[in-house]
């Protein structure tokens, strides 16, 4: 308490909106603070502001950082960063609970250093993935000329020989 006590302005004064959401540690640095600010992730009481707004004691606070919204109501005025069990004491947090976490592994991740994947490794990647050929899956198709018979057919006159140029019939 002491040391958030220091850190704040006197009374009925104000802080710059991006130093309180770095001071109390809502964002990691004052730049992302003000690079969200100016983005537009950042509303004070329901509208956009930016990094300069001066916040005052009351004021509620919405930021959208990492994929999440956090909603705080400022409880206490502070200018220099401090200590999370501090800064907890400097605002009412109304935030939605974040999304529960995935319990299963993610398909497809490999152990660091297992090297190169096989064929069949990738196979079983796609598998779980839910690509495989016989699903609704992407599909790679072997160009315009798939499902033409080339090898050992009779050639058009339209398409020039696959004999090398090396092997000569004997004609003579």
């Amino acid at each position: 308490m002491i040391a958030a006590a220091g850190a704040g302005p006197a009374a009925g004064q104000s802080v710059r909106l991006d130093v309180w959401i770095w001071s109390v540690r809502l964002v990691k640095t004052r730049s992302v603070a003000a690079t969200a600010c100016r983005g537009g992730h950042v509303r004070v009481n329901g509208e956009r502001v930016k990094p300069a707004y001066g916040v005052r004691v009351g004021d509620e606070v919405r930021l959208r950082h990492d994929g999440r919204e956090r909603v705080v109501v400022v409880k206490r005025l502070i200018r220099k960063r401090v200590g999370p069990p501090v800064a907890v004491e400097c605002f009412v947090d109304n935030s939605p609970p974040p999304p529960p976490r995935e319990a299963v592994a993610p398909a497809g991740i490999r152990d660091r250093g297992a090297g190169r994947p096989t064929k069949r490794d990738r196979r079983d990647m796609e598998r779980l993935r839910g690509m495989e050929a016989g699903s609704s899956g992407p599909v790679k198709s072997a160009g315009p000329a798939a499902g033409t018979a080339r090898a050992g057919g009779p050639t058009s006159s339209a398409e020039p020989s696959r004999r090398s140029p090396g092997r000569r019939s004997s004609g003579s």
